[in-house]
């Protein structure tokens, strides 16, 4: 059996180095060093169904050093994936099941899309906190259906980033006994030793974070590695970091501990002289046929596995008839059909209340007929308005809780937040202020990127914020948001408007989405109770219609300027000029309407527009054209009460009429 185990260390490094020669691309050094470890790993630990990759009581692996992706490859190959080794010999070329990075919903088997190094940590501390809250919600006795654990295998430079502390304070914090992170502590990084850069005593650091750490002095012992894997799975009350020793390009004669082995290939004659060293004949892309022979036994193994746990659900559903539907709607990432029933629209005469308010109104309403919304904010909870009523705190002694404290973690609280969605069976969301967003734009971008229907509640959204002065005084971050590929941005006018955006992002899948709000009360739109939730779900509508056939001028605003630009109107009216008002709350959503809907609304007719917006001016052309202006903030703000700044930059009625008055100035000088 040791001859085999050899054998499968000796597979995943000379697979790794011929993927990484055959594309003259990648990073041969972590594969090389780290083999074992996952070999002891993968082959006594993970459970796992290699013929169904999405099984949900599966334990999770992320591979948060994601340029070691030819390990990763390599080891769905030998261990019975749907991985062919014609996709291997496609490393990083277009249309591959292999792409230079781990990018998940691509490749089955891959858990986690990873490349920006320690964000791995943080969405594995997402996935235990997960693990343990449904295992909590869940579980009766003697029937565990939500029973696995959370494996990571990171490198020096995930420990680096900072985002890895934040993730792994909460952790310890949280005492999530069945999180295992497994660090390649091979002491070099892209650009030399590590010793130039880093020399904390990492046991220490993770000790001081509750932490069980363990160290294995030879990365090539699988005893080692699988004894140390073992003792900390017993350990139940802390999550575990195992530091394993390991050389970086191992079996590499001249490359072997330095650094040209992390990023670029071998080259043929070094690839050579490491095959040689680890006694491998075959030619590339060969695996002995004791190697290939282990597909079927971990696919038997998976299929037996996930089938006892299927019958072990059933018995479970006949026991507790009445969680039945709740958990089988959360296996299989559903969300209970009357889940909104109890969202309330606002009418017009309702009270003006900001959106922040209503938000906050929206997740208690959802929270009465949706069991698995999961959320909470980096410390602003009670100035989020995130707070779930009688729904407990999420903590090392209640895991059952709803309402999650990040501490002031908002790197760490996107990163989390996506595993939580990676993990699936919850309905995640997290808060800050819009300003600090800045602070997790890294994981948004990487929810994007993987599709994942996270929410976002950006409150204390423009200069409105006031006294605090520009530090919290968000303005380019809308425009820079909008710019990132597969993120919704949603910033309502109103109560109506924010509970159908809730409802438009609780109930797709596809992206992550991002509501934008105010600090500040809003009056509630008239029209705005029938027409939101058309309105939202296709990003802009006609919330005020103008009187003739074609509007003088269109006005076109999001959040608090919608209702200063329905008041410009009646101003404007007074005065003999007919306008139409838009409410823009999502720019993406928008743009994905039908040629028909958008010259409904921007008919392409009339260029005389006007545009109003506490933020970036920027991107705001592709709406008004070139005949049009905009009335936004190019600067930062400054430190004064929200009414005077509104004042002091131009967002008051007098100075949108003059602004229109402009436009249609401008407008009739060019007609004659």
């Amino acid at each position: 059996m040791q001859q085999l185990d050899n054998q499968v260390v000796q597979a995943l490094r000379v697979l790794s180095i011929d993927m990484i020669e055959k594309s003259n691309s990648g990073h041969p050094g972590l594969p090389m060093g780290a083999a074992p470890t996952v070999t002891a790993l993968w082959k006594n630990h993970l459970q796992f169904n290699p013929t169904n990759p999405s099984w949900f009581n599966r334990d999770r692996f992320i591979l948060s050093a994601g340029h070691g992706s030819a390990l990763m490859y390599s080891l769905l190959h030998v261990f019975g994936y749907d991985m062919p080794m014609s996709e291997l010999q496609q490393f990083r070329q277009m249309g591959s099941l292999t792409p230079g990075h781990p990018e998940y919903k691509h490749t089955p088997g891959i858990d986690a899309t990873t490349g920006p190094l320690g964000q791995g940590i943080a969405m594995g501390v997402g996935m235990a906190m997960t693990e343990a809250h449904l295992a909590a919600k869940y579980n009766r006795p003697n029937f565990p259906v939500v029973d696995h654990y959370t494996y990571l295998l990171c490198g020096d430079g995930c420990l680096m980033e900072g985002i890895s502390y934040e993730a792994a304070s909460l952790a310890g914090h949280l005492q999530l006994g069945k999180l295992i992170l497994l660090y390649d502590s091979n002491q070099i990084s892209l650009d030399g030793n590590l010793d130039q850069a880093f020399s904390e005593n990492i046991e220490a650091r993770f000790s001081s974070c509750g932490w069980q750490t363990l160290v294995v002095e030879d990365g090539n012992d699988l005893d080692a590695i699988n004894e140390a894997i073992a003792l900390a799975k017993r350990e139940k009350n802390k999550p575990a970091i195992i530091e394993v020793k390991t050389v970086i390009g191992y079996g590499s004669p001249n490359k072997a501990g330095k650094s040209a082995s992390h990023g670029s290939p071998l080259g043929p004659e070094e690839a050579a002289l490491a095959k040689k060293n680890y006694n491998w004949e075959l030619p590339p892309f060969t695996l002995p046929k004791e190697v290939e022979e282990l597909k079927s036994l971990y696919q038997e193994r998976g299929i037996q596995i996930e089938a006892e746990w299927t019958q072990l659900l059933i018995k479970f559903c006949q026991a507790y008839p009445e969680l039945a539907d709740e958990i089988q709607a959360l296996v299989n990432g559903n969300l209970p059909g009357n889940w909104d029933e109890a969202l309330k629209l606002y009418c017009d005469s309702d009270k003006a209340l900001a959106t922040r308010e209503a938000s906050g109104i929206a997740l208690n309403q959802i929270a009465e007929n949706l069991p698995t919304l999961f959320g909470g904010s980096a410390d602003l909870a009670s100035s989020n308005k995130t707070m779930l009523k009688n729904a407990g705190d999420f903590s090392a002694v209640n895991y059952g809780g709803k309402n999650i404290w990040f501490g002031v973690r908002e790197f760490a609280m996107g990163g989390i937040l996506n595993g939580m969605a990676l993990h699936s069976g919850v309905q995640p969301f997290g808060a800050t202020f819009f300003v600090f967003s800045d602070y997790l734009r890294s994981a948004v971008r990487s929810a994007a990127l993987m599709g994942l229907p996270v929410t976002y509640v950006m409150t204390h959204d423009s200069i409105a914020v006031g006294e605090d002065g520009p530090t919290h005084e968000p303005v380019e971050q809308l425009s820079s948001f909008r710019a990132m590929p597969g993120l919704t941005v949603i910033r309502p006018a109103d109560g109506n408007e924010t509970v159908e955006a809730y409802r438009y992002a609780f109930s797709q899948k596809e992206n992550p989405v991002m509501l934008v709000l105010s600090r500040q009360n809003l009056p509630i739109l008239p029209g705005s109770h029938e027409r939101a939730r058309d309105g939202i779900s296709k990003g802009a509508y006609v919330i005020a219609e103008s009187e003739g056939r074609q509007a003088d001028i269109i006005l076109i605003g999001t959040g608090s300027e919608v209702s200063l630009l329905v008041e410009a109107k009646k101003v404007l009216a007074e005065q003999g000029i007919d306008s139409s008002v838009v409410s823009m709350p999502s720019w993406e959503l928008f743009d994905k309407q039908s040629e028909t809907y958008k010259e409904f609304v921007l008919p392409a007719s009339n260029q005389r527009r006007l545009a109003c917006e506490m933020g970036s001016t920027h991107g705001w052309h592709k709406y008004v054209g070139r005949e049009g202006k905009i009335i936004g903030i190019d600067t930062f703000g400054a430190s004064a009460p929200g009414d005077e700044l509104m004042n002091q930059f131009g967002f008051t009625v007098e100075n949108v009429v003059i602004q229109a008055k402009q436009v249609l100035s401008a407008a009739t000088v060019k007609a004659n």
